[in-house]
């Protein structure tokens, strides 16, 4: 089933991307191609930041998909804000507590001693907050290693088992802080690399060509979807509760 939380797939194709395509091999072509084009000038963008912010987040993933999607940037809240979008049996952050769930892996993430402790952990959270519509995996990616090379350490992707790492994270994602990913990911930590573009390119399925697809699993209004929130939120950080004020 095509992902299409707009509901306007055959008027406007995936997404809304700027070509209006609909051929899924088309549209990951379209897609890898705007990331590798970017990726210079989002890790450029990144080395000026003393310390990353949602909004660098957001920053990074306008400057990856700009050229592919119209919305490029904008967040679910801005996006989506009345569904809940999950993958496999994972359903991530409520648009609400995205920004929350983000802003917590960097302040994790931003303290060296703490990156080198938690490099899972971090990821975990970025994963969970799931900002976007399209484009999540390599925008977090880009983030992550930047936050790693600050640490002084790199983490060889290259080298994870995609299937073994999607596993792990998923375990992560419904219980975090129980360092699952971090514990997956020690035996790949090596030192600080220089070419970050080069490292990045090296990982497999950043292409999209494997793997499950997001899904939209109902609306936020729906009381089975609240109560799962509910329950996922149970396990996380009081920083990354929705406001439910607004």
């Amino acid at each position: 089933m095509t992902f299409d939380p707009f509901g306007d797939f055959e008027a406007r194709g995936y997404l809304r991307n700027l070509a209006q395509e609909k051929d899924a091999a088309i549209v990951r072509r379209l897609e890898h191609a705007s990331f590798t084009t970017g990726i210079d000038d989002a890790f450029a963008a990144l080395r000026k930041r003393k310390a990353l912010t949602y909004a660098d987040v957001l920053a990074t993933h306008e400057t990856l998909f700009e050229a592919m999607y119209p919305w490029a940037g904008q967040d679910r809240l801005q996006t989506a804000p009345n569904i809940a979008v999950g993958r496999g049996g994972v359903l991530f952050a409520h648009p609400k507590s995205i920004q929350g769930a983000i802003e917590y892996a960097l302040k994790l993430g931003n303290d060296a001693e703490t990156m080198r402790r938690k490099p899972g952990e971090v990821m975990g959270y970025l994963a969970h907050g799931h900002p976007f519509l399209d484009g999540n995996g390599r925008t977090i990616m880009v983030v992550h290693a930047i936050l790693a090379q600050r640490a002084g350490f790199s983490i060889d992707w290259a080298s994870t088992d995609k299937t073994a790492y999607l596993q792990a994270l998923t375990k992560e994602l419904d219980e975090p802080g129980k360092g699952i990913l971090d514990k997956y990911l020690e035996p790949y930590i090596r030192s600080a690399v220089s070419d970050l573009t080069e490292h990045i390119a090296a990982t497999r399925g950043l292409d999209g060509s494997t793997g499950e697809t997001d899904a939209v699993r109902g609306s936020n209004d729906d009381p089975a979807i609240q109560a799962e929130y509910e329950q996922q939120q149970l396990k996380r950080d009081e920083q990354t509760k929705p406001d439910t004020a607004s």
